[in-house]
């Protein structure tokens, strides 16, 4: 899948400082963007390496999320390419799982997109040009037992894209969902071995992708060749999600 950049464009991959999001920020520098993450605590090793500005963000928080935007702006220029990546799990069934759990982790995986997504398309619109990719997840397609808070952000995710690419696609604004599967990311380390199994086992390719699956995938869709490309849901899971 090529995703070589013909121009160089400003990114800003929210929620890139490890896994996915940091896959996603390093095939977009070697694609020849300038491109920026944030961190929630402290800026990653990784990105001074791969030519990264890392900059603070709480995605719960306007005023920081604005904050952020207005720091790329200053050394990098107007964000062209959006990937909103941030997402928090507190995973419990639901009958166990309290109100604040639920809350908190739909505020951060949606309402921080949504709050993302508000601060950078103003200028997309101004500029007449724009890529935002919503990192979803199969979960949001399927549903999870003990996930009901997860899988509620991630589906609404869907929702917000869809509706987006509707609103802007007349200013050449592209707006698309990306779903990854099991993916070998901390999150999924931390399973035992059984459990791992039983998750490939479910997998038509019998096993897990790397996080450098989801970014290809990423890549392509922020490219100028996807341009007639928007509302679209990407599953990047092994064939997973088909049933």
């Amino acid at each position: 899948m090529s995703g070589v950049a013909t121009s160089s464009r400003v990114a800003l991959v929210v929620g890139g400082s490890r896994g996915i999001g940091l896959a996603i920020a390093t095939q977009l520098a070697s694609a020849g963007h300038r491109v920026a993450i944030t961190y929630n605590s402290s800026p990653p090793a990784a990105a001074e390496e791969h030519g990264l500005l890392a900059v603070q963000a709480d995605v719960t928080d306007a005023e920081s999320l604005d904050a952020a935007f207005g720091n790329v702006e200053e050394q990098l220029g107007n964000v062209e390419i959006l990937v909103a990546n941030a997402g928090i799990t507190k995973d419990n069934l639901v009958l166990r799982m309290t109100e604040a759990d639920f809350t908190e982790v739909v505020d951060t995986n949606l309402t921080g997109t949504y709050r993302a997504c508000k601060r950078a398309i103003r200028n997309m619109m101004r500029g007449r040009w724009g890529r935002i990719v919503l990192i979803s997840s199969v979960v949001g397609l399927g549903g999870q037992a003990g996930q009901a808070n997860y899988a509620a952000s991630k589906a609404g995710l869907i929702g917000l894209g869809r509706s987006l690419a509707k609103e802007f696609a007349s200013r050449n604004v592209t707006v698309n969902i990306v779903a990854p599967g099991p993916i070998d990311t901390d999150m999924l380390a931390a399973l035992n071995e059984d459990q791992h199994a039983q998750i490939v086992d479910l997998v038509p390719m019998q096993r897990v992708g790397a996080p450098d699956d989801v970014a290809a995938a990423v890549t392509f869709l922020t490219s100028e060749g996807a341009g007639y490309i928007t509302g679209t849901v990407l599953p990047v899971d092994g064939g997973l999600s088909m049933g």
